[in-house]
């Protein structure tokens, strides 16, 4: 999959020596508005969010970053073999399935969803990811880290394979005395919510 950013480009970027389908849309962090950031608070106040983060929390509260960088190699290995006992054990858990199910409700506005704990390390998600820990990334680095109102909306992208652009709003994750408790990544089709919006 080629990708190519959007920063700086009066038109989409050129792909094996031809133009993009796609022109790109607005900017991220403009379609990506309250609106949005207020549906997906909605969709995240299940319970089943803050039960799977605070209880993965406390399983992991003792890990060394040695721990973490072994889990995230065990995981980057099991992507590419038919035994995947982790990424099995992750993708059939409950917030895992709950968050399959947002996915496919969102009717294609949504390409990527996963939950990260309070080291950044996948509670659940609705696809495989290519990492495991996300604590290294600033989709973790700038909201966890930063506390419980931030908001991170990345660059924009066009993926060439679904003809999209593409981007990640990523949130801190809090719990009822609106303590930090992990991160929630979603990957947003930009093309499809400047269709919504009649852009």
């Amino acid at each position: 999959m080629q990708v190519v950013t959007m920063a700086g480009l009066a038109l989409v970027g050129m792909t094996g020596g031809g133009v993009a389908k796609q022109a790109a849309p607005a900017a991220a962090n403009s379609l990506i508005d309250k609106a949005v950031i207020a549906s997906v608070h909605d969709w995240l106040a299940n319970p089943v969010v803050e039960i799977s983060v605070l209880g993965q929390n406390r399983r992991n509260a003792n890990l060394s970053q040695a721990d973490i960088d072994a889990a995230d190699k065990e995981w980057r290995t099991e992507r590419d073999s038919d035994d995947q006992p982790r990424v099995a054990a992750v993708l059939t858990n409950p917030l895992s399935n709950y968050l399959t199910q947002i996915q496919a409700q969102s009717g294609g506005l949504f390409s990527e969803i996963f939950v990260m704990d309070a080291h950044g390390l996948n509670v659940g998600q609705s696809a495989i990811t290519s990492d495991f820990w996300q604590g290294d990334e600033a989709k973790f680095q700038k909201t966890y880290l930063v506390g419980a109102d931030a908001v991170f909306i990345d660059e924009a992208e066009y993926n060439e394979s679904a003809d999209n652009w593409r981007s990640q709003l990523s949130m801190t994750l809090i719990d009822a005395a609106r303590k930090p408790i992990g991160a929630v990544t979603i990957e947003v089709n930009l093309t499809e919510l400047a269709r919504r919006k009649g852009l």
